[in-house]
């Protein structure tokens, strides 16, 4: 009998088509241009927990500063979902045992990312750490776990414990570097959040050549390595980091609307049981519904609620607190960190400014918003070195690697490279500030307090 003839066998191409799912929709993008989904991927995204985040703005109260700063957490999670399969295209063609499965996983983790945001993003993270131990990763995985997501992920084959794990970086299954493109220096949010709020915003700090540095990953010892050509990049992007958290993050009147927003929701609480972490309460919290219900609050008699609501009227009209006393303190020390960061330092300072300028308590507000000038890694941990893969392509077989002749990976230090050892720590901005009436006699107090009686060095010591 004469043999059949085998079909030509359908390889996959290198443009990602999402487990060989055919594309379900396309969508412009400003920041990557046209970004493509599958069926899957579609699904979740036409999910009504998905679409809430269209009612989260990414950055809170920046637009009161930045006017263009009105993009939301959904723009973000398409870019971060576009961003990971870029970087999944990569890791298939250095032949890692990295399959297009695990290219999926990757998509559909940083499409989930950050489902778990209440109103006003890390603002409302703020409320939730002084009255509960939950994030809003916690929340994350919740939401993936038992709503509408977890379905969908289910029906198509994934397991939700696993992808709701890997969506916060913190996958216990999954080989350490698909946590390192989810969270950590190197993930895709940090490049993606850069590029998007330089972009709106309308400042020039965030625009990194992230590409260069995806096009570099490799894989040493299950961790997510760069070549040595684009250790410059990543230096570039990090310096990007510190100059956006100066310039937009941490901005005096950016931090005066989000305190007031932070405040405003801690006071309402108590009425409106914003903190109520059922699963349909929560997702039914987006910016503008949560303000429209503290402004509509009945006070009554209540001291507490009466500036709840004054906050968030003022708050959408704009009469923001007035910064009257600015420093920054850059520390290399974790300990005298966490000092500046304790609520008792914060208040016992406000009670002194107040006390000297004989005003209320209530119109004093310490702020102290603090970062790590280098973000940290998949692990939370302290990120402080680099892998740096020197040559040629490195091979994964297995779990054997086959190196080239010309090829070696070294650990590179963070402090070693010029410009960010300069910067590294943590980057405090101390800031007071009050009321418009209370901008004289709280900014005297204030100088009185922290420079006559050098109070911030007394901490420092």
């Amino acid at each position: 009998m004469p043999r059949k003839s085998k079909k030509p066998v359908d390889r996959p191409k290198r443009v990602y088509q999402s487990n060989n799912l055919s594309t379900s929709a396309e969508i412009r993008d400003p920041i990557h241009g046209y970004i493509y989904a599958n069926a899957l991927e579609r699904e979740l995204i036409d999910t009504s927990t998905l679409q809430r985040l269209r009612r989260i703005r990414q950055l809170a109260g920046c637009h009161l500063v930045y006017p263009g700063g009105q993009h939301s957490r959904f723009e973000h999670v398409i870019g971060c979902m576009f961003l990971a399969g870029r970087v999944g295209n990569v890791l298939e063609s250095r032949r890692f045992g990295f399959e297009r499965d695990s290219t999926l996983k990757l998509r559909i983790a940083a499409l989930l990312h950050d489902v778990g945001h209440g109103p006003f993003s890390h603002m409302f993270e703020e409320v939730l750490a002084q009255k509960t131990d939950v994030t809003h990763e916690d929340l994350s995985q919740r939401i993936i776990r038992e709503t509408e997501i977890g379905d969908i992920i289910s029906s198509h084959g994934f397991s939700k414990p696993e992808i709701s794990e890997l969506a916060v970086g913190k996958s216990r299954r999954e080989r350490r570097f698909m946590n390192d493109v989810i969270g950590g220096g190197l993930s895709v949010d940090i490049m993606d959040y850069l590029l998007r709020d330089s972009y709106f915003t309308g400042v020039e700090y965030g625009k990194v050549d992230v590409h260069r540095i995806i096009n570099s990953f490799q894989v040493v010892d299950q961790g997510l390595a760069i070549s040595q050509a684009a250790v410059f990049a990543f230096e570039a992007l990090m310096i990007s980091r510190y100059e956006m958290f100066r310039a937009v993050y941490f901005h005096r009147t950016v931090r005066a609307a989000e305190l007031m927003l932070i405040k405003s929701m801690s006071l309402a609480d108590k009425v409106l049981n914003l903190t109520d972490l059922s699963l349909p309460n929560y997702l039914s919290l987006t910016d503008e519904i949560t303000l429209h219900r503290i402004m509509n609050i009945d006070p009554g008699s209540d001291r507490e609620l009466k500036l709840a609501k004054k906050l968030a009227i003022d708050y959408q009209r704009r009469r923001l607190l007035k910064c009257v006393f600015e420093q920054t303190v850059q520390m290399r020390d974790s300990f005298l960190n966490s000092i500046f960061n304790q609520r008792g330092f914060r208040e016992t300072l406000e009670a002194r400014i107040a006390e000297r300028a004989g005003v209320e308590l209530s119109d004093v507000w310490v702020d102290v918003p603090t970062a790590p000038s280098v973000p940290v890694s998949s692990a939370r941990e302290s990120f402080k070195e680099i892998t740096v893969v020197k040559g040629g392509q490195d091979i994964e077989l297995g779990r054997k690697r086959k190196r080239n002749s010309h090829l070696h990976s070294y650990s590179l230090g963070i402090s070693e490279l010029p410009l960010i050892g300069t910067i590294a720590g943590y980057m405090d901005i101390m800031r007071v500030y009050t009321t418009a009436e209370s901008r004289n006699s709280v900014r005297r107090a204030t100088e009185s307090v922290l420079l006559k009686d050098d109070f911030v060095s007394k901490v420092s010591m």
